[in-house]
Formats: structure tokens, C-alpha cells, sequence
């Protein structure tokens, strides 16, 4: 897995599709572990990542998952779904829409999974789209499991993040901000998010 030839397939992709990349590059290793953070290390966990890229933060969930764990990643964009394919075999990668979450998930077989881990670019999001993607994690989630996404830490004051953050305290009893990862570029922070209302 060549980094350089991550970094050529993320910006084909968002010159491609600048509506649907959010990001302005991969995330780091940081800010991916911190990520990861939230999956279970023991046990035959099953992950669902969202809007995975060009695998980056897959690595990382890969590093921390158990043996006999489950990875499942979302991704709609065609280029990066046919990247994953080609440079990250062992990744269960779903070609579809994380609105469509609780049937791609029940295609593959699975109805609860353990943790949620979000690449999404939630700000290029309307409302009524964050809540429906939000609201379909809910439902798949086991009880206790968490949700984790990142936002950068510069556009945290903005009102598209505001309103993304309303949305995450309306569907999670608790909603944790972590602290800022300056080594990630641009810097981000992420919400670790746990019992849906």
C-alpha cells in the first residue's frame, strides 16, 4: 500500500467528485488511530466504517481489530471503491450510500455492529441528509456500542459544524470532543458518541 499512490487516487477522486471528498487530504496516522480508538480489541467485534477514502483510517482499524473481527466499509465513490479492492484485499468494502446503512448492512448480513467509524464529510451535508445517515447508525448499533467522526478544528466555529454537532447531541445521550490533534493536516479533532436517545 503505497502512500503516494493514496494520495494520487484521493485527489483524482476530489477533482472528480468535490461534492462527495470533503476532505483536503487522507488523515493522518494520529488523527486514524484516534479514530480506531473506539473498536473493541477483544472479542469477534463488527465495524462498520463510513466514507472509508482511500483506507488510511481502514489501516488503522485493521492494526487494533481482533483477530476473527468483522470490517465493513461504506464507500460510494467508484474510484475508491475500486481502490480499496485493488490495495486492501483483507477490507469488506460495500459499494453504496451509508444513507442506505441498515440494508447494505443487512445485504452483507449483519444487524448490529460494535463500533461506527466516520470518514464522511458531514459539512457538505444538508441538514435532513446528516440526520438520516445519523439516524440509520443508530439503528445498527449495538447497546454501549460508540460512533466516532472527525472535524477540523478550524471549521469547528463555523455554522454547518454547529448544526452538525446539534445533530449528533439530538440522536447521542453523550457526545464527547476530544482534544485537537495538531499533528493532523489541517488539524481535527473528533466526537466519540454513545447511547442513542
Amino acid at each position: 500500500m503505497s502512500p503516494v499512490r493514496d494520495l494520487v487516487t484521493f485527489l483524482s477522486s476530489a477533482v472528480r467528485s468535490p461534492a462527495v471528498i470533503g476532505a483536503v487530504a487522507p488523515s493522518g496516522r494520529a488523527l486514524s488511530d484516534l479514530l480506531a480508538s473506539v473498536v473493541p480489541a477483544d472479542g469477534r467485534p463488527v465495524v462498520v466504517e463510513l466514507g472509508p477514502g482511500t483506507g488510511v483510517v481502514s489501516g488503522a482499524v485493521r492494526r487494533r481489530l481482533p483477530l476473527g473481527g468483522r470490517h465493513l466499509a461504506v464507500e460510494i465513490d467508484p474510484g475508491m471503491v475500486e481502490h480499496l479492492r485493488g490495495t486492501r484485499p483483507w477490507l469488506e468494502v460495500v459499494q453504496g450510500d451509508a444513507a442506505d446503512l441498515q440494508k447494505l448492512l443487512a445485504d452483507a448480513g449483519v444487524d448490529r455492529v460494535d463500533a461506527v467509524v466516520s470518514g464522511l464529510p458531514w459539512t457538505l451535508f444538508p441538514e435532513n441528509a446528516q440526520r438520516g445517515i445519523i439516524e440509520q447508525v443508530t439503528r445498527v448499533l449495538a447497546p454501549g456500542a460508540p460512533f466516532t467522526t472527525f472535524a477540523y478544528s478550524h471549521v469547528r466555529v463555523l455554522p454547518t459544524q454547529r448544526r452538525f454537532r446539534a445533530v449528533l447531541e439530538e440522536a447521542f445521550s453523550e457526545v464527547r470532543v476530544t482534544p485537537t490533534v495538531w499533528r493532523n493536516l489541517p488539524p481535527a479533532l473528533a466526537y466519540q458518541c454513545r447511547h442513542p436517545r
